[in-house]
């Protein structure tokens, strides 16, 4: 009876095996890069341009206005949230009325439509994030947006990676803070952090064995 296979049958399965895994360990490789590319998560340390040239520095740093008086849903909602120009306008109807560099805040005040800011932070599509479920656990804005109080323009502070993520869920102790210094910038954290983190987070009840479950963040 006839063979079906030749001779180098099993060679070329063997090749093709040994190939395929080569070929899917270059996909997820690839992969892999992508996803930590500047391409993805948004190149860190470099200004977004903005339509409006709206300075952190001097809003959050010189007149030291609180972060909630703009972004008001983090407390409230997962998303922090960008302030409509009728928030603007409540203070440059009075100040700096006449700036051409509001110019395009008064068009949208006047016309209703909305100014389309630029995305600064990026985090992955499949990656649910909760704004208001850190900051009233005591996770300060400076921890992840970085010192905007000193930023002209902002840019992203940190690589918004899952290992980034996974060092404070595995020890939120290092970077919880009370709830008065959530908003403050440039505070040093204590001597003795860890002490005072193991007792915030005994006080917030957080459950640190959780923290890791993949189904917290991916949901």
């Amino acid at each position: 009876m006839k063979q079906a296979f030749g001779a180098g049958a099993n060679t070329f399965a063997k090749l093709s095996l040994l190939g395929g895994g080569l070929f899917t360990v270059l996909i997820l490789g690839l992969l892999f890069v992508l996803d930590h590319s500047p391409y993805t998560r948004g190149p860190i340390g470099v200004a977004v341009n903005q339509p409006v040239r709206f300075s952190h520095q001097l809003h959050s740093g010189v007149l030291n206005i609180d972060c909630r008086y703009c972004h008001i849903s983090a407390e409230q909602g997962a998303y922090g949230g960008i302030p409509d120009t009728h928030t603007c306008m409540s203070c440059h109807s009075q100040i700096a009325t006449y700036s051409e560099l509001l110019e395009p805040v008064r068009t949208s005040y006047a016309t209703g439509e909305y100014l389309v800011w630029n995305k600064v932070h990026n985090i992955a599509q499949h990656v649910y994030f909760n704004h208001s479920a850190h900051v009233n656990a005591g996770f300060a804005c400076e921890t992840c947006h970085g010192r905007v109080d000193q930023m002209p323009l902002v840019w992203q502070h940190q690589s918004m990676t899952m290992s980034w993520c996974l060092e404070c869920h595995r020890e939120p102790e290092r970077f919880i803070r009370t709830y008065d210094q959530v908003y403050t910038f440039g505070e040093p954290a204590p001597e003795n952090q860890i002490d005072v983190g193991l007792q915030l987070v005994a006080a917030q009840g957080i459950d640190v064995s959780r923290l890791s479950n993949c189904s917290i963040c991916h949901r």
